[in-house]
Formats: C-alpha cells, structure tokens, sequence
C-alpha cells in the first residue's frame, strides 16, 4: 500500500498511548492497519496501543491520565464527560453508524423497528440508559419490554417470539456458526444518530500539542482507508495474535459488515471523510437525549467535541 506520509524527522518521535474500546477485532482493523503499515511511525508518532475488555472502563482511564487518546462507544460518553465536568473532548467518529442492532425471527414477520413495540427484548443493562431511550422516545417502546440479555444466544435460538440486541458486525458470524438467518434491524438505519468509535483526549493535550493531535488523527484515518480498501493480512494478524480467541475468518466477516453497512464511510463521510462529525448531528442526538430525561437543556453538549481535526479527507491524499 503506498501511502504519503507527513515529513517528520527521526528524532521527532513522540509516544502516545491509546486505548481501545474492546478486546482486539476487526472493529479495530484501521488501527492495527496503521500500526502494521508504519503508518503512525511515518508521522512521528511511537503508537503503545492498550487492548480493552470486559473489566477494562477505556473512559476511566482516560480520564484518569493513563491514555493519551482512547476510544469510546457511543455518543453518551463524551457527553457524559461533559457533565461530569472532565476536560477532555472527541476529535472524530470513525463509526458514523452505531453498529448495535436488534434481530429477530424471520417467521415473526416484523418489518420495522416499529413492528417490536410490546414485545420481550433481551437488552444488556447498559443499554436501558444507552439506545433503548431512542426507542422509548422515537417508537415508543416501554421498560415492561425488557429482557436480561445474558450473553448467550440460546435462549433466543429457541423462543420465537424474543428480540435480542447484537452488533451488526458480529450477529452474521455468529449466527452462521449456529445456522441461523436473522431478520435484522440498524437502529442507525432509524434515525439513532449516536456516532460510535470515538477517539477521545484531553483538552490539555488539543491546547498545548495540537499538532501532535492532529498527526495522530491523519494517521488513524489513513489506516482506516487503507484496512478498509486494500490489503490487510497484516493488521488481522496482528488482531489475532492479541485476541487469541478470536479468528482471521471472524475479523473478515465483522469487516465486510463494516463495508456493507456503511458503518465506517457513509453519510458526512462522502464529503468531510473518515471520522466526520457535525454539529448538526450531536445536537440532533443531545436533543433526543433531552427529550428522554437523559440530559438536561442546560448542558453544553458543544463542549463535547472539537471538529477541528477531522473534515479534510486527509485519508485520500
């Protein structure tokens, strides 16, 4: 892959520290693209990247110092950030759609989001404060729907009539492994404008070395457009050999889901590039928040970005 990369001189090398959201998958392909091409390394940048999972808050420790940049899930994080008074701030979206969804029995005949009001929901508990409120406010589901989503999928293989929250990159790999077709729904494809993918740092570090910041977004980006349209054995190798559970064919699948639902590059991309943000789009999804009782009107939700590093298509250069 041929890639223009920023002049930098050799002894200009900084080392940051990053933090992702999980543990390693194809979710984080452009990353590892960028580590496994030299493509941070071409930028000056010593990239130390910190593999999340289920016992490891990526947002605490952000805010806590121990990362220099981190990504974080949805758009309740940095907003949450905000109201907890922390000065640290998202600098681009890599996902411009959230990958969660809800599937369903083909055999039930839902053809809509809308079709699911009433009916039993596997939900995690995080998500009763997360996208189920854009459910309540938009489609009017209620909490009596709400199901204990035990991270198993047996229980809905076996009962027709349950829905089960998923990820949109993971449901076909999964479900194939069980022998099982979905009818699925996107809640981005309904309007659920979270972004999710978030690169966060502080405001201290946008102050002080915006430069710096802004090596570190080309580079992520470059990384993102190189995993997504050319070769990337590399990168999955090294997905691989730091999630030793997972596999080259599930990094695949999650990443042909990323391509044909626009999870990475649809929308604003067209125009602005990988990991878009607008202001329309934040409000759009603050003032939805309002209206569920999440936030209130008074919080500065502009406080919880900064646009200045992203929009320029850099990727493509």
């Amino acid at each position: 892959m041929a890639v223009a990369l920023a002049a930098v001189p050799a002894a200009a090398k900084d080392t940051l520290s990053f933090g992702t959201n999980w543990v390693a998958q194809g979710e984080h392909g452009g990353y590892y693209q960028a580590l496994a091409e030299g493509i941070y390394d071409g930028y000056g940048i010593e990239l130390k990247l910190r593999v999340g999972g289920p016992q490891i808050n990526t947002a605490q420790l952000l805010v806590a110092g121990a990362l220099d940049f981190a990504i974080v899930s949805s758009s309740f994080v940095p907003l949450n950030i905000v109201k907890q008074g922390a000065p640290y701030v998202a600098i681009g979206a890599i996902f411009q759609k959230d990958p969660q969804i809800l599937i369903a029995h083909k055999e039930m005949g839902f053809k809509s989001l809308a079709d699911l009001k009433g009916r039993p929901i596997q939900i995690s508990t995080g998500a009763v404060d997360g996208y189920w409120r854009f459910l309540v406010v938009k489609f009017g589901f209620a909490d009596d729907q709400i199901r204990p989503y035990t991270y198993n999928i047996a229980p809905f293989l076996v009962d027709k009539t349950l829905v089960q929250q998923e990820y949109v990159t993971n449901y076909r790999y999964e479900m194939k492994t069980a022998g099982f077709d979905p009818q699925v729904f996107l809640l981005a494809d309904y309007g659920y404008s979270s972004y999710s993918a978030i690169l966060m740092t502080s405001r201290k570090l946008v102050a002080e070395r915006p430069e710096l910041v802004q090596r570190f977004v080309d580079a992520t980006l470059k990384g993102w457009h190189g995993y997504l349209h050319g070769a990337h054995d590399k990168a999955i190798q090294r997905i691989v050999k730091d999630n030793p559970d997972y596999t080259a064919e599930w990094a695949e699948s999650a990443t042909q889901a990323l391509r044909d639902n626009g999870i990475v590059e649809s929308g604003d991309t067209a125009a602005l590039g990988i990991g878009a943000m607008t202001d329309a789009r934040w409000k759009d999804f603050f003032d939805t928040m309002v209206q569920a009782g999440i936030f209130t009107p008074d919080l500065d939700y502009r406080a919880a970005y900064d646009l200045q590093f992203i929009g320029r298509k850099v990727e493509t250069r």
